[in-house]
């Protein structure tokens, strides 16, 4: 395949812990070819990685999270604070947090608070236990400057199926959840489960149904996510080359990529390091520096089999303002 242009970002160097990788294999393919790559243009949404923590054990989690997993321990307001700063030097739109379960960890309300006095937020949350038990110390956050809208895991229209692998009564928690947030003036969609050869009309009357025997609206908006495997997994997708990227030719076409306009925040024991996107913190290749604006100064090559979805659903984990 013809090559349109050949890597030249300086790589930032990882830290010493890390292992040194083979250039090539994050530069070319396997069979050689020069990989796609994407340069980071303005930041515009910083996510924060609250922690893998989680008060469920999902099988197919991306992140890996079950109840105590300290794979990446949890954030502090501390940690966050010199970041949101820089972020907003850099003209950041969002403050959008992911986990784990962001209500387990002790520090998110703070975090949380602290936040939305500066920027709009963006929480995803499973919408069970932790968030019902700390509703009170929520609700005094509507009165900040900017608004926190929440996105709530509910997998399929169907509480069995739902339930069979993050627990027996969660689908019920979660619409209590959906529901609280509603009716207390919350923003709230709705992330759910891609199913091979579904019909996805058929998909949202179930849910609307279920929602509306509930008392929820059912206008909820719905962003529905393929399987992305669970930490360190390689799903044997197709590798993304400079070739493959002719089909997105302009910036503005590229813009639905992710890590053109968002950095994560992931705390590596005590260090907090920024990372590409939010799909690839179990590759220690995409950590980009301990600054948002160094990590500004690295081509993210699409090495990662996460970085497929993207390329052919576009599925974004985002939610802008």
């Amino acid at each position: 395949m013809a090559v349109t242009e050949t890597p030249t970002k300086r790589r930032i160097p990882l830290v010493d812990v890390v292992a040194p990788r083979h250039q090539d294999s994050w530069t070319h393919t396997r069979a050689g070819e020069p990989r796609g790559y994407i340069d980071g243009d303005q930041l515009k949404e910083l996510w924060i990685h609250t922690g893998t923590a989680c008060n469920l054990a999902c099988p197919f989690c991306l992140e890996g999270s079950k109840p105590g997993d300290g794979r990446i321990p949890g954030m502090k307001l501390a940690d966050v604070k010199p970041f949101i700063h820089e972020a907003m030097d850099m003209g950041v739109e969002q403050f959008s947090f992911t986990g784990g379960e962001p209500f387990v960890i002790r520090d998110f309300i703070n975090i949380l608070d602290y936040a939305s006095q500066h920027r709009p937020c963006f929480v995803l949350t499973n919408g069970t236990e932790p968030l019902l038990k700390r509703t009170h110390q929520l609700l005094p956050l509507k009165g900040n400057p900017y608004p926190i809208r929440f996105r709530v895991s509910l997998d399929f229209p169907d509480p069995v199926r739902h339930d069979k692998d993050r627990g027996e009564g969660s689908f019920a928690e979660a619409l209590q959840g959906i529901k609280w947030l509603h009716d207390h003036g919350f923003t709230v969609t709705i992330a759910r489960q891609m199913s091979p050869g579904e019909d996805a009309d058929a998909v949202l009357a179930a849910f609307q149904a279920i929602f509306r025997a509930e008392g929820i609206p059912e206008d909820l908006a719905f962003t529905a996510f393929p399987d992305f495997g669970i930490p360190g997994s390689e799903d044997g997708s197709p590798e993304i080359t400079e070739t493959c990227m002719e089909k997105y030719p302009t910036r503005e076409s590229r813009a639905h990529f992710m890590c053109t306009s968002t950095r994560m925040l992931v705390k590596k024991g005590e260090q907090v390091r920024v990372y590409a996107c939010t799909l690839v913190d179990d590759d220690p290749d995409y950590d980009l520096g301990a600054t948002l604006r160094e990590s500004f100064d690295t081509r993210i090559m699409l090495r990662h089999h996460r970085c497929f979805s993207c390329y052919k659903f576009g599925a974004s984990c985002s939610a802008p303002v």
